[in-house]
């Protein structure tokens, strides 16, 4: 399985959080990932998203169909997460397209050699892989990217 964390890009404040819209600045990082991401995705790439406006508008970047999950939105668990995400159990890839310090954490949680309170930057991407090994899933970390390097 592969796993790719894409936080949202830069977004403006206030309030409803749900209703928070990208910067100007924001649409530009979410392009630029997705410029470089989509063709590196394999096919049947499964994208999941949080329902915050913010997500759904990085997400759009790619210009894929994905699917809209309540239980990755602002304050997901790390559990809840992998398990929408299906790790380590499913097939294919999966992107995941939500918020810190969810993120984070999972990137904490599968990879231990990573700090604890590691801050994912907005718009970047964290891919996991999946290898077998002795009967289990180990995490490889495969990439990060940030859209300042793009």
């Amino acid at each position: 399985m592969e796993l790719i964390l894409w936080r949202h890009a830069e977004a403006e404040d206030g309030f409803p959080d749900m209703a928070r819209q990208l910067t100007e600045r924001g649409r530009d990082q979410a392009k630029r990932m997705a410029d470089w991401l989509k063709p590196k995705l394999p096919e049947n790439t499964r994208i999941i998203v949080s329902p915050a406006r913010r997500t759904q508008q990085t997400a759009m970047a790619l210009g894929s169909d994905f699917a809209t999950e309540d239980a990755i939105g602002p304050g997901a668990s790390t559990h809840a997460v992998l398990a929408v995400a299906g790790w380590p159990d499913a097939c294919g890839a999966v992107v995941i397209v939500g918020h810190q310090p969810t993120l984070g954490e999972i990137a904490g949680y599968l990879i231990p050699v990573i700090p604890a309170g590691l801050r994912v930057k907005r718009g970047s991407v964290w891919w996991i892989r999946g290898k077998e090994k002795d009967g289990a899933v180990e995490p490889q970390l495969h990439a990060v990217i940030y859209p300042e390097m793009l």
